[in-house]
């Protein structure tokens, strides 16, 4: 194959593709790209940094930070062969890029039962993993001092190391819509995103539920607030909780969290006025306390057939999260206990209506599929649970695509709009950091936060 490019996946890759195929990308560029082990996760696997360029300026890529959400592996590689095929994104810029493959192998080995496909939610859901919150890679619950994951403080290093002028953390979203979240305004970039998303045919999320509380720097692009402590609930409804994503705020860094969906779902782009917002809101959370309170009967039911194995330690973390969790968001959802005139609802569009039925649904849908998952590692279903598993999965997936109209986006596209995002903020944030660069601000400086 020579000096060619590598021919794209038509599928997510796995964890040790992603290392074969960087390492095949450095063995054909062997003077402009590098790969080095940055760090190990619990499990030992390698953390690879895969760099592109020797510029001056850093820009820092995070792909796989969710185990749940592969496409940044396939964006990371994309970015790598964009980098080496136009001279104008690395020494034209005076930029390296560098681009940590995958920070959460362990939890992404996990999710390879779907990542080859066939691509449905049913499939999806019940090879469906994510950690509890506590083992999530990006969250500081107890502050950059406090990290207590390998891979997290692998991560901080990092951005330490390098100082970027710019880290993309890229993320999936399973069913809705595309998004971006800023540190750092980067005017401009909503105007790029809609372009970006108008050609490849995604939906943008003008609601999303991730920043219900957060300030919108442009259609579906969101400022992340200064982080502050927050309870669990608090971190899922509105608050911005210490994060890798301001760790490198220090530096003057932008961070820019891109999103990119999955199933695309046409009606998260609806900016339009509600035409009942109440009425959805009390359907919302009645819907989510009935879910909540069937799976913890299920949980209840299965639980004294459960192994003592780690394994099974591992899928009941995030279970009992979301069941933590699942109550106070229908609280702080409905109008009748959430919309005071101490801390009120935020204005919402369609939008944000649908957005909330989405996730609502997705909590109790992943949850639903991690209790399959522990009755299926029991290796038997005495009290006769799974069936019933069975039925609801298939319930609620079918409510995504027959309610919803959600639909199936090729992993190429994906990556591609993530990929085009991405390169948009780039450009952007070589602006910015030379305008504040120009108004005096010393290398290294905080650059001073806008407050909207």
């Amino acid at each position: 194959m020579g000096r060619c490019a590598l021919p794209p996946l038509p599928r997510y890759p796995t964890v040790d593709e992603l290392g074969a195929r960087a390492a095949a990308l450095v063995a054909r560029h062997p003077r402009d790209a590098r790969l080095r082990r940055v760090g190990t996760s619990r499990a030992g696997t390698p953390l690879w940094l895969l760099s592109v360029g020797h510029g001056s300026r850093q820009a820092l890529v995070v792909a796989g930070p969710h185990a749940n959400e592969p496409v940044g592996g396939a964006t990371a590689l994309r970015l790598a062969e964009r980098a080496l095929a136009d001279p104008r994104l690395a020494e034209g810029a005076d930029a390296t890029w560098n681009l940590l493959l995958c920070l959460d192998p362990d939890g992404s080995r996990r999710n390879e039962g779907w990542l080859s496909g066939p691509y449905t939610l049913g499939r999806y859901v019940r090879h469906f993993f994510r950690p509890g919150f506590l083992e999530q890679p990006e969250w500081l619950p107890d502050g950059a001092s406090g990290a207590a994951l390998p891979e997290t403080r692998a991560l901080l290093g990092l951005q330490d190391e390098l100082r970027p002028f710019l880290q993309c953390s890229l993320h999936g979203v399973d069913i809705g819509g595309g998004f971006v979240e800023l540190t750092h305004d980067l005017p401009g970039l909503d105007r790029r995103l809609a372009h970006i998303a108008a050609r490849l045919g995604i939906p943008r999320e003008l609601g999303a539920y991730d920043a219900l509380y957060w300030p919108g720097l442009g259609p579906a692009v969101y400022r992340i607030p200064p982080p502050r402590r927050a309870g669990l609930v608090a971190a899922m409804t509105e608050a911005a909780v210490e994060s890798t994503w301001y760790h490198p705020f220090r530096h003057g860094t932008v961070t820019a969290v891109v999103e990119a969906p999955m199933w695309g779902v046409t009606a998260v782009a609806d900016g339009s006025p509600p035409a009942d917002r109440d009425a959805v809101l009390r359907a919302v959370s009645r819907t989510l306390r009935h879910d909540t309170g069937r799976l913890r009967h299920l949980l209840a039911r299965i639980r004294p057939h459960l192994a003592t194995a780690p394994d099974t330690a591992r899928l009941l973390a995030p279970v009992e999260d979301y069941l933590l969790v699942c109550p106070g968001l229908a609280d702080a959802w409905d109008p009748d206990t959430g919309d005071s005139p101490t801390h009120p609802l935020p204005a919402l569009s369609t939008a944000h209506l649908v957005a909330l039925r989405i996730s609502a649904r997705r909590l109790a849908l992943r949850t639903a599929g991690l209790l399959h998952q522990l009755v299926r590692a029991a290796g038997r279903d005495p009290d006769g649970v799974l069936p019933e598993l069975d039925r609801m999965i298939d319930d609620w997936c079918a409510e995504y695509r027959d309610d919803h109209g959600a639909r199936w986006i090729p992993v190429a596209r994906q990556a591609e709009y993530q990929a085009r995002v991405v390169l948009a903020a780039f450009e952007l944030a070589g602006r910015h950091t030379r305008a504040c660069s120009g108004s005096g601000s010393a290398p290294g400086e905080p650059v001073p936060l806008q407050r909207d």
